[in-house]
């Protein structure tokens, strides 16, 4: 976890994800559906999750929620050995929420980004790193400007392993004296997980001139790739 202290001035300088730069609501209809959205899990409320039946057997899955997941489905788009990420929603107690009734508050569900990946190329290890890097785990339900309990720090785990290795990667992210303040991160198994809307996938990639893109993704980039540069996609 030697990384976490390389990268204080990543976490510090990453702008908030609250408000766009034209003073709307950062989520407007804009983009195209993906090619391609992951299938809904059916994992109970009591169960680990399954695996997404159309992932390659050769790949495995991890989910997060950090924040805006326009920021961090654009980090772990870039990184070697990822090969998709989808944005969505889990950890509530109702079926298919709406982006609007997540917003709300009152489904329970965070904003999350799901990630299919190569353990052979990056580990669940290295992707933990990239999380601690790019949001602050130490301010509960809150983001920058974006508060309430679907902005909450959170490592949703597939399995046990992903449980132990997320364990000893938050010991080691509080040790590392990198924040003053305590880590809130929650590590809870993934349970009704759900992609977002159209709309929200691939939101960087498919708008860089729209403000909030412009003005506050686009410059997070620049200081991730330059902090991850030998984690990069060629």
């Amino acid at each position: 976890m030697k990384l976490l202290t390389m990268h204080l001035a990543l976490i510090l300088a990453m702008a908030s994800c609250g408000v766009a730069a034209d003073d709307q609501p950062r989520h407007a209809n804009q983009s195209p559906s993906p090619e391609k959205i992951m299938t809904e899990s059916n994992a109970s409320s009591n169960a680990q999750a399954q695996p997404n039946p159309g992932t390659p057997k050769n790949l495995a899955e991890a989910t997060f929620g950090s924040g805006c997941f326009w920021c961090t489905e654009a980090f772990f788009e870039s990184l070697s050995g990822v090969s998709a990420v989808i944005s969505g929603y889990s950890g509530g107690h109702i079926k298919n929420p709406s982006y609007r009734e997540v917003c709300d508050g009152r489904t329970g569900h965070a904003e999350v980004t799901r990630i299919q990946f190569d353990p052979e190329v990056i580990s669940y290890a290295e992707l933990l790193e990239v999380f601690w890097a790019t949001h602050d785990p130490t301010t509960l339900n809150r983001q920058g400007n974006d508060v309430g309990t679907q902005y909450r720090s959170v490592i949703f785990y597939h399995d046990e392993e992903q449980k132990r290795i997320a364990e000893l990667s938050k010991q080691a992210a509080q040790e590392s004296g990198t924040w003053i303040n305590p880590i809130v991160t929650e590590i809870s198994p993934l349970i009704n997980w759900f992609p977002a809307e159209d709309y929200h996938q691939n939101y960087f990639a498919n708008n860089p001139d729209q403000p909030y893109c412009a003005y506050l993704i686009r410059p997070k980039m620049d200081k991730f790739k330059k902090a991850f540069a030998e984690k990069l996609k060629r």
